[in-house]
């Protein structure tokens, strides 16, 4: 059966590994990635010859670059250019080593590309996707907030109503590096909330759930970070892959790849685990914080939706 796949985050890192997954695996497969430019890992791919895989310019930093990119989608799909939407995968994400970023919207980077972008794509397409369609968001563990998930480099997330999140220095000491990874680990809290709100308040479908590749050494995460830190994450953390502490990027990407496909299968709402379905963090289960979070998210991205 063909259908389309809309990836964020598919240029580089286990979002690539997943996306060749996909390719492979599912000869109906048609992938459109989300871009910022022209990816060098598309050049001389065979699915792109074949008009299976295909990129649209997109700025998650840009709520209106992100809206026009979505529209792009619904036109080619109204056009008859592309297979029906079967899933889209929000696996984009940034960390800045401050809170104080801003993009040209006035929002603050991090929270702007890992929860308002990634909101205006769900809202846009929500309607093009059947009720057994999939949106696939990828979280971070680092929402717990506790040693045993975060590893003692990213600090836990500290809630403050989104208007505040949403708007640089949120933290203290706003231009420090903790700051920056708080901001981080806060955005993926903050998605989690907004999956829940998803799932309540459309229970018949699409299925939308979070996915955790859990710590991923090696990927380009921290290619914001200073020289040491880097140095670290590319070099020496990936050393923790033949632990349960870490994963490698092709295994995250093939767990991530199984999670679009639904062979992975979780319900709706649900909070993978790598390849397990399992309980998010005590702090993100909150109905009336969820609401509160999803009304505000709303209200920031309406012009966009």
């Amino acid at each position: 059966m063909e259908q389309t796949i809309v990836m964020t985050g598919a240029s580089r890192g286990i979002g690539w590994i997943a996306a060749q997954r996909l390719l492979a695996e599912r000869p109906g497969a048609h992938l459109v990635i989300f871009s910022r430019g022209p990816s060098r890992e598309l050049v001389d791919q065979p699915a792109v010859l074949d008009g299976r895989l295909s990129s649209i310019g997109c700025d998650l930093s840009s709520l209106p670059s992100t809206r026009d990119a979505a529209d792009a989608v619904l036109q080619k799909l109204s056009a008859g250019g592309l297979p029906p939407l079967g899933a889209l995968v929000c696996n984009a994400g940034v960390q800045h080593t401050n809170a104080c970023t801003q993009t040209d919207d006035g929002f603050e980077s991090t929270f702007a590309v890992n929860v308002l972008a990634h909101h205006v794509l769900i809202r846009r397409l929500q309607s093009a996707l059947s009720p057994q369609g999939r949106i696939v968001v990828t979280v971070s563990d680092t929402h717990f907030g506790d040693l045993r998930h975060n590893l003692g480099m990213v600090p836990g997330p500290r809630w403050q109503p989104v208007e505040a999140l949403a708007r640089p220095g949120a933290f203290d000491r706003p231009s420090s590096t903790t700051a920056g990874r708080r901001a981080y680990s806060t955005s993926k809290l903050a998605s989690i909330h907004l999956i829940h709100e998803f799932a309540r308040r459309f229970p018949s479908g699409p299925t939308i759930v979070g996915f955790n590749p859990g710590f991923v050494p090696g990927t380009d995460l921290a290619r914001e970070a200073d020289v040491a830190s880097r140095l670290v994450m590319r070099r020496i953390m990936p050393l923790l892959a033949v632990t349960p502490l870490a994963s490698t990027p092709e295994q995250a990407g093939s767990w991530l790849a199984s999670v679009v496909t639904g062979d992975l299968e979780a319900p709706t709402g649900a909070y993978i685990d790598r390849d397990t379905v399992q309980r998010s963090s005590a702090q993100s289960y909150d109905a009336r914080r969820e609401l509160e979070a999803w009304d505000a998210v709303e209200r920031l991205t309406q012009s966009r939706l």
